[in-house]
């Protein structure tokens, strides 16, 4: 299975830009009455065959249309502070969309080491995971956000936030949820969150949470955290 990103994708034809024609026509070799699969990102799949195979112009007509593409039972918000290595967060970014993930908000701290993203940059490594784990929805990367107004904006459903302070009572991530449950998990910076800012995400419903006894870093952490929410709801299951 080939899969494309195609945001602006409208049936019944589409082409495909130059990059992509070129890829499908030298890389992969591809040619008329081969098949493809394209995705606009939104949850929607389209088995296409090709059309015109040309290096700088490959046309495909749409075969079969599946919504809401194997689309998850719950909603996942992960919001990270980017490390100072961004190569280190692009990890998490690549990962995450992997495993699954709806939302992602890079926070800005009161000790962050990072204090903006390259948003063009961080889209193209969301969009070649996506593309390559076979997914129909594209994880929605905001701006850096400060980390009170995060806070302040957290959606509906669980509310969690990572830290690593012992003398507080965490409760096992696993343990904060239930399966279909639309989650929001802070995870902060290799210097961890400010008391201030602990206490700030409590007081607007936030439960404090550990993800076990191995101190992790920024990535590892949000990673681990994306894979436990995964986990308690049984996904991904294998595709019939």
């Amino acid at each position: 299975m080939q899969l494309f990103y195609a945001p602006a994708f409208v049936p019944p034809q589409y082409t495909l830009s130059e990059e992509e024609s070129r890829h499908v026509v030298k890389v992969l070799r591809m040619n008329c009455g081969d098949t493809v699969f394209i995705t606009d990102g939104r949850g929607t799949l389209f088995e296409c065959r090709i059309t015109e195979a040309s290096p700088k112009r490959c046309t495909v007509s749409v075969e079969r249309r599946t919504d809401r593409f194997e689309q998850r039972p719950y909603r996942l918000t992960m919001a990270v502070a980017p490390t100072k290595n961004i190569e280190r967060f692009e990890w998490f970014l690549e990962k995450a969309t992997e495993i699954g993930i709806d939302r992602i908000v890079p926070l800005r701290c009161e000790h962050s080491e990072r204090h903006d993203i390259k948003p063009e940059r961080e889209n193209k490594v969301i969009i070649a995971a996506l593309k390559q784990s076979l997914k129909a929805f594209k994880p929605e990367l905001a701006p850096v956000t400060p980390f009170r107004q995060a806070v302040e904006q957290a959606g509906e459903g669980v509310r969690l936030i990572a830290h690593c302070r012992d003398d507080a009572e965490r409760i096992f991530m696993p343990e904060a949820f239930k399966a279909g449950d639309d989650v929001t998990v802070f995870i902060g910076h290799e210097g961890d969150f400010s008391a201030d800012e602990i206490d700030f995400a409590k007081a607007h419903g936030f439960r404090e949470i550990t993800l076990g006894t191995s101190r992790l870093r920024t990535e590892t952490a949000a990673v681990v955290a994306t894979a436990m929410v995964a986990t308690v709801n049984g996904y991904p299951s294998p595709r019939k």
